[in-house]
């Protein structure tokens, strides 16, 4: 639309099913940039992008054109899709179902970039639930703690 214009930096989180820490180092660079091109053909801006065995954070320039809950069910089905067609993992592979998203503010972007290229660092400290917490008591969502994400198995 002409003359929209809009500056907009939310960092998604979203988990494999069951939290399953099956996201290895020898394809998730591979995984990272095939989820780089989903994000960025669907008009969005990829700042950061970095995660765990068992879960990413990516954090996006975002395009008001697609709604937040239609460009992550694109980057989780399509994502899937490839884990799977691949035979990447020995197993079906999923997402958990949702994801959080936290907005920012520009001034907060670095700060954020940093803290999502450091998720190893930051999990030698912290779990990925405590994390995950952390962030809906710091952006005052309310939650119930049984439907955070599934247990591991």
């Amino acid at each position: 639309m002409a003359n929209s214009y809009s500056q907009i930096s939310i960092q998604f989180v979203f988990a494999v099913k069951y939290r399953n820490t099956v996201i290895l180092e020898n394809w998730e660079t591979d995984l990272y940039k095939y989820i780089t091109g989903i994000v960025q053909n669907k008009n969005h801006k990829m700042i950061a992008i970095n995660g765990m065995p068992d879960h990413i954070h990516i954090l996006v320039g975002f395009n008001t054109v697609q709604s937040m809950a239609d460009l992550m069910r694109d980057v989780k089905a399509n994502s899937s899709k490839w884990i799977n067609e691949n035979k990447i993992t020995p197993e079906k592979f999923e997402w958990q179902t949702g994801y959080g998203a936290f907005s920012y503010s520009k001034s907060h972007v670095r700060r954020v970039v940093n803290y999502i290229k450091n998720q190893k660092q930051h999990h030698q400290k912290q779990t990925f639930l405590e994390e995950y917490k952390t962030y809906l008591e710091k952006f005052e969502i309310e939650y119930n703690k049984d439907f955070i994400f599934n247990e591991l198995i």
